[in-house]
């Protein structure tokens, strides 16, 4: 396993120690990707299509159901019925799967993984995993939930402690809904081949473990791990989470992690996410001829009780693992007040490179920074302190949050009435619903929270 993009100590060198925007990044492998031979797929600029929240998965009616039971099943059973159920992970591997098909694990049960999910589903009748029975979610541990089919929808289980990824989507049109995962080196993993692939109302928890962490003395810049979401494919849809602890310990970096980290991915879309306590929100890059271009964070809400932490970190054409482009970061909700920063931007960052529209930033270090000028789009309330040139309508003041843990707005906030629309395709697509006092006032308001009076 190879560095995540920049990582930590570059983070803090860049908002907290020096002052002026030009960092010197070291120079070091691609970030956080499983090492696979996998080609290059061809970029375009199209963006992708999603409703703000969603729709939960139909009733479980299945066209054949198959059980799967730890306690009490048999691998020479049909796996049919309850009482027919099979016993092994194994047995799941090796069975030939339809479209329209059920695979329920029974609640209460734990197995070893890996589950590996390799059969086709279509779009009107898609494969699922979910689990069965009464008490506590079914337990895949060690190795995760791989899906290299396509139109599965994996729900309801937990995955914990795997070698690489909780859950892995190398496959397309993949659904991962009310899955809890923890303690793995990456919550969920859509490595480069997988695409159009949605992640939605999951716990994604504590992925605090480390794939390569070695001694600076071995390799000063190869530490990797500690992703909440790792994404290197295209067109994915991130929304609804729950993302925290993606967090540790790092002999290069000192701390690693982010909640979604984003690699030669284009076009996806991380939105209405809350996320705590990791060590980045996010952090964006992409080598040679690949790119990671026209992805969009929305309506995120970014906090920590942790002293340092930072929200985004992208780069230009300057950096070796640059340049990204047209990333679009608008209406999210950041508190990190301790040592903590906001954006970086760097290596020749341009509006073409990073566009900042409606939102609320509010950190204890750099609130935003950048080596050009005019990633701050307009309409953006920030507390902290800047080097970047603030937008024409933009403000530096208390955002005046309800509480340190409560970032919904107060009244007289800055942030009131400050926003405005993002253009009308992305709009719809983000599902921007002002409250009825914003319709009322024909008012929008910046970050993730309308004011509601």
């Amino acid at each position: 396993m190879s560095s995540p993009v920049l990582h930590r100590s570059a983070v803090i060198l860049l908002i907290v120690v020096t002052a002026a925007c030009t960092p010197v990044t070291a120079q070091h492998p691609p970030p956080g990707v499983r090492p696979q031979p996998t080609a290059t797929s061809q970029r375009h600029p199209e963006r992708p299509t999603l409703a703000a929240r969603p729709a939960a998965p139909p009733a479980l009616h299945f066209l054949r159901t198959f059980h799967v039971d730890a306690a009490h099943g048999d691998d020479g059973n049909s796996g049919r019925s309850p009482a027919a159920a099979w016993r092994t992970l194994g047995r799941v591997n090796r069975a030939s799967f339809r479209p329209g098909d059920g695979v329920l694990l029974r609640r209460g049960g734990s197995w070893r993984g890996p589950l590996e999910l390799r059969a086709r589903g279509t779009r009107k009748a898609k494969i699922t995993l979910a689990a069965y029975g009464d008490g506590a979610r079914p337990v895949i541990s060690g190795g995760g939930v791989e899906v290299g089919g396509s139109y599965w929808v994996v729900r309801g289980v937990r995955t914990t402690g795997a070698r690489w990824a909780g859950v892995e989507l190398s496959g397309t049109h993949n659904e991962v809904r009310d899955v809890h995962t923890d303690h793995n080196v990456v919550g969920v993993s859509i490595p480069d081949r997988g695409s159009d692939n949605l992640v939605a109302g999951n716990a994604i928890v504590d992925n605090n473990r480390m794939s390569v962490n070695t001694p600076k003395a071995h390799n000063p810049y190869d530490d990797s791990g500690a992703f909440g979401v790792l994404l290197n494919g295209d067109r994915n849809i991130v929304t609804h989470n729950k993302i925290s602890g993606s967090f540790a310990k790092s002999y290069d970096y000192g701390t690693d992690g982010a909640a979604v980290e984003i690699y030669n991915g284009d076009r996806n879309v991380i939105s209405h996410n809350v996320t705590s306590d990791n060590d980045t929100f996010t952090e964006l890059g992409r080598e040679g001829r690949r790119t990671a271009d026209g992805n969009v964070f929305a309506y995120n809400v970014v906090t920590t009780t942790k002293d340092r932490g930072a929200f985004l970190v992208t780069r230009g054409a300057g950096d070796s693992l640059g340049p990204v482009r047209g990333t679009v970061v608008a209406n999210n909700t950041v508190s990190l007040p301790g040592r903590g920063g906001g954006w970086v931007c760097y290596a020749g960052c341009a509006p073409g490179i990073l566009k900042l529209r409606n939102n609320v930033i509010s950190v204890g270090g750099v609130v935003g920074q950048e080596d050009g000028a005019g990633a701050d789009d307009d309409t953006g309330v920030y507390q902290g302190r800047i080097r970047f040139k603030l937008g024409s309508r933009s403000v530096v003041a208390d955002p005046r949050f309800v509480s340190r843990t409560n970032l919904r707005l107060r009244t007289g906030s800055p942030a009131i009435g400050r926003a405005v629309p993002l253009g009308g395709v992305l709009d719809l697509a983000l599902g921007r619903r002002p409250s009825p006092a914003a319709r009322a006032s024909r008012r929008l308001d910046s970050g993730a929270y309308d004011w509601t009076g």
